[in-house]
């Protein structure tokens, strides 16, 4: 039998109507600081709260449901990390926190004079953590981005490692500049220099499948509410690491309890159970595309959640292209990051300058058309300062996911066009 590798094109009347939000007159362009939820994650969220809402780990049905529901969003993490266990899936209330978490616990197994390297270009999530690990004789480097190409080069994280780096920590995609990093190879370096790696996938995990295998990080984490899901996280963690750590948990949770001794108070109960229906989300995408029945029939749920990216990434590049091109078109505006749509070199999350212009003052001209985008630092504040666009206050930032349209692209770029050739 011959199979077609045609890959189709994303059908957006059936991805917006599985978005409810999206039947009101907004255009939602600031999808990296929140994406709307799915429909098949709302109905989680209530199919928990109104029939199994009840503490885990009793001997009663409904209290051996409810574990069971809870025990299905972490294998569905799992899947979407393709995590080897679910004992390697830390599910948390945010990214900021599950990374405040890890640096507490990671450096009780370090000593005064180890070294962390973080770098400029993080959300602060992934950079205030470990720079307070200061206080108790950590030493904190950073890694800078190059500022001509705004890349990370290995050669410029060559000098700062040494026999005492114990972790290298950066973001697999900039929340402003978009770029995708290359953290396959990124990881083997950092291994080979005896170091561990963590990445923050917040900005990545909208728009790619994750494969912590295949990358090999010792950590990665993202949040789920820009995923399409609930305001919720999760935290991959390499088994060996986990049961190296002290718990942040009771005293009496065992070192070998993973993950429960990294989640104090337990996860969000129906929120961790919601995030089965993102894997329900991502899997009806990739049946409702599916060109043949034999092909839905045999894929499993890893392989469905691949092809429905992959449905996603395309159509993603196409919306970024629109954007670009427009913008590039304009000489006295300045793209911050590739200026190409290319979706092997960055995803949607589209920065922009206007010369001579302060950021803060562009918005407001759009929001009372009911579409939105944003200005600011993104809490990226490093990165602006260095880039020297603080005064400007930040950067323009429109921020975009599969269920936007072109046509929304264009809506944007109407509204804009006046502002730009003033």
């Amino acid at each position: 039998m011959v199979v077609s590798t045609h890959t189709p094109s994303l059908q957006l009347d059936y991805v917006r109507s599985q978005f409810p939000a999206l039947a009101r007159d907004w255009v939602f362009m600031d999808n990296a600081g929140g994406s709307q939820t799915a429909q098949p994650v709302i109905d989680r969220i209530q199919e928990y709260l109104t029939t199994s809402n009840v503490q885990l780990g009793a001997s009663y049905e409904v209290s051996q449901q409810a574990g069971a529901r809870v025990h299905l969003g972490t294998q569905t993490a799992a899947t979407l990390l393709n995590a080897p266990s679910t004992e390697e899936v830390i599910m948390g209330p945010s990214t900021s926190m599950l990374l405040r978490i890890l640096a507490i616990s990671l450096s009780q197994t370090w000593q005064p004079g180890d070294e962390v390297i973080v770098t400029n270009c993080d959300h602060e999530a992934n950079i205030t953590p470990w720079m307070e690990l200061e206080k108790q004789g950590i030493r904190v480097k950073v890694w800078p981005i190059n500022p001509d190409t705004l890349e990370f080069h290995l050669e410029d994280l060559e000098p700062l490692m040494t026999d005492k780096t114990r972790l290298v920590t950066l973001t697999h995609a900039s929340n402003i500049l978009g770029t995708l990093n290359p953290i396959k190879a990124i990881a083997q370096f950092v291994h080979d220099r005896g170091a561990m790696i963590c990445v923050d996938g917040v900005g990545y995990a909208p728009h790619r499948l994750v494969d912590v295998q295949d990358l090999d990080v010792d950590f990665y984490v993202y949040s789920f509410y820009k995923v399409y899901g609930p305001h919720h996280a999760v935290m991959f963690g390499k088994r060996e690491h986990l049961l190296a750590m002290p718990g942040f948990n009771h005293y009496f949770i065992g070192k070998d309890v993973i993950p429960y001794k990294f989640q104090p108070g337990g996860a969000n109960y129906e929120l961790s159970y919601s995030i089965a229906g993102l894997g329900d989300y991502l899997t009806q995408l990739a049946h409702h595309h599916g060109e043949t029945p034999e092909s839905k029939n045999n894929a499993s749920a890893r392989q469905q959640m691949q092809q429905a990216f992959d449905l996603i990434s395309i159509h993603e590049e196409q919306l970024s292209d629109r954007l670009l091109a427009f913008l590039t078109s304009k000489p006295n505006v300045k793209i911050i990051g590739h200026d190409t749509g290319d979706r092997t070199h960055r995803v949607p999350t589209i920065a922009f300058l206007i010369d001579g212009v302060d950021s803060s003052t562009i918005p407001p001209q759009i929001d009372h058309h009911h579409i939105g985008i944003r200005y600011g630092d993104f809490y990226a504040k490093r990165l602006i300062q260095d880039l020297g666009l603080a005064e400007q206050n930040g950067v323009v930032r429109v921020s975009l996911v599969h269920y936007n349209t072109l046509a929304e692209c264009d809506r944007l770029i109407s509204l804009m066009e006046p502002i730009l050739d003033t």
